[in-house]
């Protein structure tokens, strides 16, 4: 993986926390509490996945395991 793409896929990340906050701001306008976060819940456990693997990545570039390119 290239330093380009790494930044491209976190960058994605933190939209799609922001997104998750957005769907649940908008939800819960005309729902209940409890399925403004169920809808927005797997949006920001996509995010958490994304971003731990990306530190993964980095810890492994910054050990010299796995460099990125």
């Amino acid at each position: 993986m290239d330093r380009s793409r790494f930044v491209g896929l976190a960058l994605f990340a933190f939209g799609l926390v922001f997104v998750s906050f957005i769907v649940r701001g908008t939800t819960r306008l005309f729902a209940s509490y409890e399925l403004a976060v169920a809808l927005s819940a797997p949006i920001l456990f996509a995010a958490a996945a994304l971003l731990a693997g990306l530190v993964v990545l980095a810890a492994l570039d910054a050990t010299g395991i796995r460099r990125l390119e």
